[in-house]
């Protein structure tokens, strides 16, 4: 069963694991620590004009989002921790994950359910 609108994402480093999650919350945070509207965003990641300061307040936002909904504790991410992961993982492992997360959150529809393709049935040519 779905979780609803989320969009996660793992990324490791060694034995190191980043947890990286995106919520409708997590979105309205992102468009607070940007100062873009979540739609400017994705167009932005369309157009390949994010810049390396979006991406890591993103990945901040989403890092942060992922921590509290672990439970695990500790302190809350920063923006040098944030650059600290861009670093260790790269540039595009971050922007990916970052971007995939966004896009589950943004494209999420309850009434379609994982591995269908929101396809009407009765508008598919029959095989030829």
């Amino acid at each position: 069963m779905p979780n609803g609108a989320r969009g996660e994402s793992l990324l490791q480093v060694g034995d190191q694991e980043y947890h990286i999650l995106f919520t409708n919350r997590a979105l309205a945070s992102a468009e607070q620590r940007t100062g873009k509207s979540v739609m400017q965003l994705a167009t932005q990641a369309t157009n390949n004009q994010l810049s390396v300061t979006d991406i890591a307040a993103l990945l901040l936002v989403g890092l942060e989002a992922g921590r509290l909904d672990a439970r695990s504790g500790g302190h809350p991410w920063d923006l040098s921790k944030a650059y600290r992961v861009m670093d260790e993982v790269g540039f595009m492992r971050v922007s990916i994950a970052v971007l995939e997360g966004i896009a589950a959150v943004i494209s999420y529809d309850p009434e379609i359910l994982p591995g269908e393709g929101g396809e009407d049935e009765d508008d598919a040519s029959p095989p030829g």
